[in-house]
Protein backbone atom coordinates (compact mmCIF):
# COMPACT_ATOMS: atom_id res chain seq x y z
CA UNK A 1 0.00 0.00 0.00
CA UNK A 2 1.00 3.62 -0.51
CA UNK A 3 1.87 6.02 2.29
CA UNK A 4 1.71 9.73 1.45
CA UNK A 5 3.90 12.00 3.56
CA UNK A 6 3.93 15.79 3.55
CA UNK A 7 7.34 16.85 4.89
CA UNK A 8 7.66 20.48 5.97
CA UNK A 9 10.73 22.47 6.89
CA UNK A 10 10.33 24.49 10.10
CA UNK A 11 9.68 28.24 10.04
CA UNK A 12 12.37 30.88 9.97
CA UNK A 13 14.74 31.57 12.89
CA UNK A 14 17.11 34.45 13.56
CA UNK A 15 20.04 32.15 12.78
CA UNK A 16 18.53 31.49 9.35
CA UNK A 17 18.60 35.24 8.71
CA UNK A 18 22.22 35.45 9.88
CA UNK A 19 23.18 32.47 7.68
CA UNK A 20 24.37 30.79 10.86
CA UNK A 21 24.60 26.99 10.92
CA UNK A 22 22.10 25.73 13.48
CA UNK A 23 22.47 21.97 13.32
CA UNK A 24 21.12 20.54 16.55
CA UNK A 25 21.39 23.82 18.47
CA UNK A 26 17.85 24.51 19.68
CA UNK A 27 17.08 27.92 18.18
CA UNK A 28 13.44 29.13 18.40
CA UNK A 29 11.29 30.53 15.62
CA UNK A 30 11.37 34.28 15.11
CA UNK A 31 8.29 36.42 14.40
CA UNK A 32 8.43 35.66 10.67
CA UNK A 33 8.82 31.96 11.40
CA UNK A 34 5.72 31.97 13.58
CA UNK A 35 3.77 33.76 10.83
CA UNK A 36 4.98 31.22 8.29
CA UNK A 37 3.94 28.35 10.58
CA UNK A 38 0.47 29.84 10.99
CA UNK A 39 0.03 30.34 7.25
CA UNK A 40 1.21 26.78 6.61
CA UNK A 41 -1.18 25.41 9.23
CA UNK A 42 -4.20 27.11 7.64
CA UNK A 43 -3.29 25.73 4.22
CA UNK A 44 -2.19 22.23 5.19
CA UNK A 45 -5.21 21.73 7.44
CA UNK A 46 -7.30 21.33 4.26
CA UNK A 47 -5.64 17.93 3.89
CA UNK A 48 -6.72 14.93 5.96
CA UNK A 49 -3.73 13.76 7.97
CA UNK A 50 -3.86 10.63 10.12
CA UNK A 51 -0.89 11.73 12.24
CA UNK A 52 1.61 14.56 12.64
CA UNK A 53 5.26 13.97 13.51
CA UNK A 54 8.08 16.37 14.23
CA UNK A 55 11.75 16.65 15.04
CA UNK A 56 12.21 17.18 18.77
CA UNK A 57 13.93 20.56 18.25
CA UNK A 58 11.71 23.47 19.24
CA UNK A 59 11.75 25.26 15.87
CA UNK A 60 10.19 22.17 14.29
CA UNK A 61 7.89 21.31 17.20
CA UNK A 62 6.46 24.82 17.34
CA UNK A 63 5.90 24.77 13.58
CA UNK A 64 4.05 21.45 13.84
CA UNK A 65 1.94 22.50 16.81
CA UNK A 66 -0.22 24.98 14.91
CA UNK A 67 -1.16 22.38 12.30
CA UNK A 68 -1.88 19.80 14.99
CA UNK A 69 -4.17 22.19 16.86
CA UNK A 70 -6.18 22.97 13.74
CA UNK A 71 -6.68 19.26 13.09
CA UNK A 72 -7.26 18.19 16.67
CA UNK A 73 -4.20 15.94 16.68
CA UNK A 74 -1.16 15.60 18.92
CA UNK A 75 2.37 16.05 17.64
CA UNK A 76 4.49 12.93 17.99
CA UNK A 77 8.25 13.49 18.12
CA UNK A 78 10.64 11.38 16.08
CA UNK A 79 14.36 11.96 16.79
CA UNK A 80 15.31 10.68 13.31
CA UNK A 81 13.81 13.92 11.93
CA UNK A 82 16.41 16.06 13.74
CA UNK A 83 18.77 18.25 11.78
CA UNK A 84 22.31 17.06 11.13
CA UNK A 85 24.83 17.69 13.91
CA UNK A 86 27.44 20.02 12.42
CA UNK A 87 30.01 19.64 15.19
CA UNK A 88 32.57 22.45 15.21
CA UNK A 89 30.53 24.40 12.63
CA UNK A 90 27.43 24.79 14.78
CA UNK A 91 26.90 28.46 15.62
CA UNK A 92 29.20 29.66 12.82
CA UNK A 93 28.36 31.21 9.49
CA UNK A 94 29.88 29.54 6.46
CA UNK A 95 32.25 32.50 6.13
CA UNK A 96 33.37 32.10 9.75
CA UNK A 97 33.81 28.39 9.21
CA UNK A 98 36.01 29.00 6.17
CA UNK A 99 38.17 31.48 8.10
CA UNK A 100 38.50 29.42 11.31
CA UNK A 101 38.57 25.91 9.82
CA UNK A 102 39.61 26.16 6.14
CA UNK A 103 40.29 22.43 5.66
CA UNK A 104 36.97 21.50 7.25
CA UNK A 105 35.16 24.11 5.15
CA UNK A 106 36.62 22.65 1.97
CA UNK A 107 35.16 19.25 2.83
CA UNK A 108 31.84 20.88 3.77
CA UNK A 109 31.69 22.79 0.48
CA UNK A 110 32.52 19.61 -1.44
CA UNK A 111 29.72 17.72 0.34
CA UNK A 112 32.17 15.07 1.53
CA UNK A 113 29.73 12.35 2.69
CA UNK A 114 32.14 10.98 5.29
CA UNK A 115 33.19 14.18 7.06
CA UNK A 116 31.77 14.63 10.58
CA UNK A 117 32.99 18.14 11.56
CA UNK A 118 35.17 16.44 14.21
CA UNK A 119 32.38 16.21 16.81
CA UNK A 120 29.30 15.94 14.60
CA UNK A 121 27.60 13.68 12.10
CA UNK A 122 28.55 12.68 8.58
CA UNK A 123 26.28 13.40 5.65
CA UNK A 124 26.07 9.66 5.03
CA UNK A 125 24.97 9.02 8.62
CA UNK A 126 22.37 11.78 8.40
CA UNK A 127 20.95 10.23 5.22
CA UNK A 128 20.77 6.76 6.76
CA UNK A 129 19.08 8.12 9.89
CA UNK A 130 16.54 10.26 8.06
CA UNK A 131 15.69 7.63 5.45
CA UNK A 132 15.24 5.00 8.16
CA UNK A 133 12.91 7.34 10.06
CA UNK A 134 10.70 8.02 7.04
CA UNK A 135 10.69 4.32 6.12
CA UNK A 136 9.49 3.56 9.66
CA UNK A 137 6.67 6.08 9.27
CA UNK A 138 5.70 4.54 5.93
CA UNK A 139 5.48 1.06 7.47
CA UNK A 140 3.50 2.19 10.51
CA UNK A 141 1.10 4.35 8.50
CA UNK A 142 0.61 2.17 5.44
CA UNK A 143 -2.29 3.41 3.35
CA UNK A 144 -2.50 6.71 5.25
CA UNK A 145 -1.53 10.34 4.70
CA UNK A 146 0.65 11.92 7.37
CA UNK A 147 2.66 15.10 7.96
CA UNK A 148 6.16 15.53 9.37
CA UNK A 149 8.03 18.73 10.27
CA UNK A 150 11.79 18.57 9.95
CA UNK A 151 14.84 20.55 8.76
CA UNK A 152 16.67 21.64 5.63
CA UNK A 153 19.42 19.03 5.90
CA UNK A 154 16.92 16.22 6.32
CA UNK A 155 14.81 17.41 3.39
CA UNK A 156 17.95 17.64 1.28
CA UNK A 157 18.76 13.94 1.68
CA UNK A 158 15.11 12.86 1.31
CA UNK A 159 14.84 14.78 -1.97
CA UNK A 160 17.94 12.97 -3.20
CA UNK A 161 16.56 9.60 -2.11
CA UNK A 162 13.33 10.15 -4.05
CA UNK A 163 15.00 11.56 -7.18
CA UNK A 164 18.07 9.32 -7.34
CA UNK A 165 20.62 12.10 -6.82
CA UNK A 166 23.85 11.42 -5.02
CA UNK A 167 24.76 12.98 -1.68
CA UNK A 168 27.82 14.60 -3.26
CA UNK A 169 25.98 16.36 -6.09
CA UNK A 170 25.68 20.15 -5.64
CA UNK A 171 22.30 21.29 -4.39
CA UNK A 172 20.38 22.88 -7.26
CA UNK A 173 17.03 23.08 -5.51
CA UNK A 174 15.66 25.36 -2.80
CA UNK A 175 14.24 24.23 0.54
CA UNK A 176 11.90 27.04 1.64
CA UNK A 177 10.74 27.40 5.22
CA UNK A 178 7.20 26.05 5.76
CA UNK A 179 6.72 24.89 2.17
CA UNK A 180 4.82 21.63 1.59
CA UNK A 181 6.84 18.78 0.08
CA UNK A 182 4.82 15.72 -0.86
CA UNK A 183 6.27 12.22 -1.14
CA UNK A 184 4.67 8.84 -1.49
CA UNK A 185 6.26 5.50 -0.68
CA UNK A 186 5.00 2.20 -2.03
CA UNK A 187 6.26 -1.21 -3.08
CA UNK A 188 8.07 0.37 -6.03
CA UNK A 189 10.09 2.83 -3.95
CA UNK A 190 10.11 6.50 -3.04
CA UNK A 191 8.40 9.08 -5.25
CA UNK A 192 8.40 12.88 -5.13
CA UNK A 193 4.98 14.33 -5.96
CA UNK A 194 5.34 18.05 -5.23
CA UNK A 195 8.31 20.08 -4.05
CA UNK A 196 8.37 23.51 -2.41
CA UNK A 197 4.65 24.39 -2.51
CA UNK A 198 4.58 27.76 -0.77
CA UNK A 199 1.65 29.55 -2.33
CA UNK A 200 0.27 30.04 1.19
CA UNK A 201 3.34 32.14 2.04
CA UNK A 202 2.85 34.84 -0.60
CA UNK A 203 2.42 37.55 2.02
CA UNK A 204 5.10 36.22 4.39
CA UNK A 205 8.88 36.59 4.04
CA UNK A 206 10.08 33.18 2.87
CA UNK A 207 13.54 33.63 1.37
CA UNK A 208 15.75 32.74 4.34
CA UNK A 209 18.95 30.73 3.94
CA UNK A 210 19.46 27.32 5.46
Amino acid sequence: MTTRICIIRHGETDWNLEKRIQGQTDIPLNATGRAQALAMAYNAAHHQFSAIYSSDLSRALDTAQGLAERLGLEVKTLPQLRERHYGIFQGLTAAEGERLHPAAHARYAARDPDYDFETGETLRDLAERAIAGIAWLARHHSGQTIAAVSHGGVLDVLYRKATGRTLEAPRDFKIPNCALNWFHIDGHGWHLETWGDRHHLENVLVESPE
